[in-house]
């Protein structure tokens, strides 16, 4: 891609529509998230190189005047340094001041069409989440499950609709809409929660990878190798680190384009071996239709799989014709009830009482199809999961750090340590949420994802746009259910964290341990096990 690039070439058009894709994450909530250090004159950025998506930026001066004129006031000799500190400070302040006029014009749009909006906003939503529905819909019941994910699908599209027009009214990104109509603390509030369900994701992302290499090595193993999840969370560093510690998302448009791919191959085969599964037996398996006892965990695990409002004003400022975008998300958010639905309600229809939480592991797991499913959908996941951490780390970088490390290898190192200290705290949150994870699921959802999803659109739409006696009622009742969601989910879901444990969760054709046994998949006695 880069070779064509360089000979003039334009990039393949699928890897250009995932190089866009991933200009969102540069974006997160509107934020602008590149670093500075990737912005020099020789290294075009997502931002650069994308440049359609932002034409339109009303700006007083062209960028490239700006950055001459930048450059060319340092009054260079033939003993000035090809990149001097004060130059470097001097072109970096020019970008920054270029990136800030660009992203707080009103008047600034992309050129993205409502198919490729649509198409990114499905590639935002479609990941994880609707694995742990099957699940959930146990913890619900059937009838209870399907009218909350419909009621949570359309609060959320409410939701976003609110943040839309609250955008229109004033510009800025998530956190700067925040800070305008409410202070500095609402900005740091907004900005504090996209870095608390961005952790939580990866974390739940590194349990997913984990539970799902478990199974396949054992599977492949016959039952002889059984390797911790523990383990297999650690074992996950060495792919994750060095991409974590990339700051050009370009980079990344190669593993995001194979993860996808990886995801999708995945999703068709489960929903035909779970339509396979019901056909055989000729009915549904044995289900409830309200699950009295767990159903708390249905509304976090919902949310969580829903949780796309970080994009919401990227993709926005990415089109050419904003105003369409309302229809846009109404019509994917009821394209996704549709899917998310579907695949909770075939999930639990075709395991009932025995499905998984991670429900690929339901499937026959001497099959090499299955085994080859299971292992690419690890996979993908696990490449997906830099992208998910990109926002959370450079809002957190930004935040702590003054200094680009262009200028300073002791600034960059600083930075590297800190990612690597970022990684390793999700990968202590996700050991200890291993245990349960679609507890841990909903938890994330309940306590990271409600109040940005439901409670600071509302507050944003409120002081912005809300006129009239109804508006301004709704945004209080949208408010107040999103506060009284968070606050009662959360203590739900923690008393069902700490109790006793039930039976563990089959592990493919292998004997599963019980609690208490001394014969689990941590103990030397456990059948077969290997010295993982």
């Amino acid at each position: 891609m880069l070779a064509a690039r360089e000979q003039g070439q334009d990039n393949p058009r699928m890897l250009h529509n995932f190089i866009e894709f991933l200009y969102l994450y540069g974006h997160f909530a509107g934020e602008d998230l590149e670093e500075e250090e990737d912005e020099d004159l020789g290294t075009p950025t997502i931002d650069e190189e994308q440049g359609p998506l932002l034409e339109g930026a009303d700006t007083d001066e062209p960028e490239s005047q700006l950055i001459h004129r930048s450059v060319a006031s340092l009054k260079p000799s033939e003993r000035t340094p090809l990149m001097s500190r004060s130059m470097s400070q001097s072109m970096s302040q020019s970008h920054a001041s270029i990136r800030r006029r660009r992203r707080q014009s009103v008047g600034s749009h992309g050129d993205a069409t409502v198919t490729q909006a649509v198409l990114m906003l499905l590639k935002s939503f479609v990941g994880t989440g609707v694995l742990f529905l099957g699940k959930a819909f146990y913890n619900g019941g059937m009838l209870f499950s399907t009218v909350v994910l419909v009621v949570i699908a359309l609060v959320s599209l409410w939701s976003f609709l609110l943040l839309v027009h609250a955008k229109f009214a004033v510009s800025g990104s998530f956190g700067d809409i925040g800070g305008a109509l409410y202070g500095n603390w609402m900005r740091q509030l907004i900005l504090a929660s996209i870095v608390i369900s961005q952790l939580g994701f990866v974390s739940a992302y590194l349990i997913f990878v984990a539970e799902n290499l478990q199974a396949f090595i054992l599977a492949v193993s016959k039952c002889k190798h059984l390797v911790s999840t523990t383990t297999l969370i650690f074992a996950q560093l060495v792919l994750f680190i060095p991409l974590s510690l990339v700051r050009n998302l370009a980079k990344l448009s190669t593993t995001a384009l194979v993860a996808d791919a990886f995801i999708l191959v995945g999703l068709v085969y489960l929903f035909s071996m779970e339509a396979n599964v019901i056909l055989e037996r000729g009915g549904v398996a044995d289900i409830k239709w309200f699950n009295e006892k767990d159903f708390p965990l249905l509304i976090g695990t919902a949310v969580f799989s829903f949780e796309g409002v970080g994009l919401v004003i990227p993709i926005t400022d990415a089109m050419r014709e904003p105003r369409k975008f309302p229809k846009v998300l109404t019509g994917v958010m009821l394209f996704l009830v549709v899917l998310f639905g579907g695949a909770g309600a075939l999930a639990y229809a075709a395991f009932g009482s025995s499905i998984n939480t991670v429900v690929l592991k339901n499937l026959p797991q001497d099959s090499k199809p299955v085994q080859s499913v299971q292992f690419l959908y690890s996979l993908a996941i696990l490449l997906s999961t830099p992208l998910q951490l990109f926002p959370a780390l450079r809002i957190l970088e930004t935040a702590l750090f003054v200094k680009s490390g262009k200028t300073s290898l002791r600034v960059k190192w600083t930075k590297n340590l800190f990612r690597l200290f970022v990684v390793l705290g999700c990968v202590v949150v996700s050991i200890f949420g291993a245990k349960d994870l679609d507890k841990f699921v909903s938890f994330v959802g309940s306590c990271a994802c409600v109040p940005l999803c439901f409670v600071y659109p509302a507050m944003l739409h409120y002081k912005a746009v809300a006129k009239t006696r109804f508006q301004k009622g709704s945004d209080i009742a949208l408010m107040v259910f999103g506060m009284a969601a968070a606050v009662y989910t959360s203590i739900q879901t923690i008393k069902l964290m700490a109790a006793p444990s039930g039976p563990s969760e089959p592990l493919g054709n292998c004997t599963p341990p019980q609690p208490g046994s001394g014969n689990g998949p941590d103990s030397p006695f456990w059948p077969g096990a290997g010295l993982f």
